[in-house]
Formats: C-alpha cells, structure tokens, sequence
C-alpha cells in the first residue's frame, strides 16, 4: 500500500446511512480496514454509504426515508456510494454504484445462491443429493446455484434460451433444455429456481412443486411461488458487508493510484 494511499483512507471520512444488517457490518469493515467512520452526517463528510441496492420502488431509500433530506446534512462534493443509483436526486454527484463492477456481482451471485439453498431446505423435507431441481435462467446466479447443487449431489436441469449455453450445459454435465419447457420436465421437477427478470413459466399447471424465484422481477407466476429477493443481506448480513467494504476499497484503491 503507498504512503498516498494510506493517508487518503485515514483522511476520508464516510456516513454509513444503510439500514441494512450488511451495511452495519459493511461500516464496521471499513472502519477496521483504517476509514474514518462516523455515525452523524455533517460537512465534513466525504463519502455516503448506502444499502444495496440503495432505492426502492417508490423512489424512498431502502430503509424508507428520501435521500434528500440526507444530503442537505452534507457537502456537495460528497461521494455517493451503494447500488442502483440511478436516482434524480443524485445528479451532478459522484458515485460508485457497486452492482455495475463485475467482481461484486460475481461474488455476491455465489451468496445469492448459498442463501437460495437456504431458502429452499425448509420446504424440501428430503436431502438435496438426488433431489430433481430446474434452474431457470444461466446467469451469474444460475451458474453458481447450478455448481452448488450439482456438487451437492443434485440432478440439475437448466432452462437456458441459447443453444451454445445448452451445449456448454450438457458439456458440464447437466441437462439442458430450451423455453418453453417441456410438461415432462415440469412434472419431474421437485424444485424449480428462477433467475430470469421477467415472465417465463406460468405455474399453475405445476402442482407439487417447491417454486423459489431469485429475480429482481418475478418470472414465475403463480399463487405458491416463494419470492427471494436480497438474500446476501437477509441471510449472509457479515459476508455481504464485507463484500461492500472489500469492494469499495478496491475501487478507491485503484482510483487513488491511476
């Protein structure tokens, strides 16, 4: 670490305003890490922390409230840092959205996917080797749900719409099919996720089946789907703060040194 380094993160003081178990943990990091943590906005703060994602949809912060309210505490130059911060209160400052860096989303699919097990086993009432389970969707979270299960002993299928995923997958092997989905295969199924943001199975002819959908919208209808969303923080609040706090610094990081 150089000497510049070291004394912008003892000189820059950041306001945790997160309501989440993952932001306390996530301040608490930073604060071990050397950061000048303060549990009061004032001026002289030169970074906001948020929850993430940080917003709503009705436009209020997570934790209810309106960012500005927040920011008339706080200087103009004020580094904004948290998730989906597409916000017009926002304009004209500096922010790190930290679900547009590629390395957060890929740690924080692999807690997404350890908690969606968690969600999943109360309901199972059976051991998950040689359970039949349906992903949908092969993104970052159906990859590393699929690995998950797969290592676990699971009879994994996934749903992907290419055809080179499809290949990839049966290369891998797990089985693969296309959208829609087979009756046979919904049959068959004891667990289905979905990982997709938008309308792909309509579950009502899917009758003793464990639904867990994953997306930020849903994407499977149906009266008995379960809906997960924020897993990190709800189930792995530590590993989820700490992810922030290791990814923030390694933006500052690279930022102060380019």
């Amino acid at each position: 670490m150089s000497i510049f380094w070291h004394e912008r993160v003892m000189r820059m003081k950041i306001y945790c305003a997160g309501t989440t178990a993952a932001a306390e943990y996530a301040a608490s990091e930073l604060w071990a890490k050397g950061w000048d943590v303060t549990s009061r906005p004032g001026r002289d703060v030169e970074m906001l922390l948020l929850d993430v994602p940080s917003f709503g949809a009705n436009g209020f912060l997570r934790g209810g409230g309106e960012i500005q309210r927040i920011l008339e505490l706080l200087g103009q130059n004020v580094i904004v840092c948290g998730g989906k911060l597409e916000h017009p209160a926002l304009e004209g400052y500096a922010k790190i959205d930290l679900l547009q860096d590629e390395d957060y989303l890929a740690e924080n699919a692999y807690i997404t996917a350890e908690a969606a097990l968690d969600v999943a086993l109360p309901y199972l009432q059976r051991t998950v080797r040689s359970c039949k389970v349906l992903i949908l969707g092969w993104g970052r979270i159906g990859k590393c749900l699929g690995n998950l299960l797969k290592a676990m002993g699971a009879e994994v299928t996934v749903a992907a719409r290419k055809a080179s995923d499809r290949a990839m997958l049966k290369a891998l092997g797990f089985g693969a099919v296309g959208f829609p989905i087979e009756a046979e295969i919904l049959e068959a199924s004891e667990l289905i996720y979905n990982t997709v943001p938008y309308g792909v199975l309509d579950c009502a002819p899917v009758k003793e089946c464990i639904k867990i959908d994953l997306a930020s919208q849903q994407g499977m209808i149906g009266d008995d789907v379960v809906i997960a969303r924020g897993l990190p923080g709800i189930h792995f609040p530590e590993s989820s703060g700490k992810l922030i706090a290791n990814t923030l610094t390694r933006i500052l990081r690279k930022e102060a040194s380019s």
